[in-house]
């Protein structure tokens, strides 16, 4: 078993680490490192992230690209405002992706196409109250 722990390498073994405190006597190791073995680095950091949290987790993926300093205060202010608009706990990746839809949704007024923004509008949808995704999927009566 020693073997197949220095094998796995050191991120699937903090991952295990954070399985194997939290369920502390009753934790069994062989299943565990039977996964890390099998799976890919990323799905078993899912596989543990389900474990721990009860949650389906999405694959993501980390950007990076140059931002001039002129650029940055306009940036953090968008950023901001979409937090305070959708709820401040969600994270910067889902406000900057409300931002991107919503310059889409408005990009595409010459030649309107739902295809380029419409998962996002259901993304958003499903975070609304019952009440509220109701009455957002009604027609609006003419006024």
């Amino acid at each position: 078993m020693h073997r197949s722990l220095k094998l796995m390498g050191g991120t699937k073994a903090r991952e295990l680490v954070k399985v194997a405190r939290r369920e502390g006597q009753k934790f069994d190791c062989a299943p565990w490192v039977r996964k890390a073995s099998a799976m890919h680095r990323e799905e078993f950091k899912r596989e543990v992230e389900r474990h721990l949290t009860g949650q389906e987790t999405e694959p993501w993926e980390m950007l990076y690209f140059k931002v001039y300093k002129s650029q940055l205060a306009v940036i953090e202010q968008a950023l901001e405002t979409a937090a305070l608009m959708l709820g401040s706990d969600k994270a910067r990746g889902y406000c900057l992706e409300m931002i991107c839809a919503d310059f889409l949704a408005g990009a595409n007024l010459d030649a309107p196409s739902s295809k380029s923004f419409l998962p996002t509008v259901h993304r958003l949808n499903s975070l609304l109250p019952e009440s509220d995704r109701t009455n957002f999927s009604q027609p609006r009566s003419a006024s």
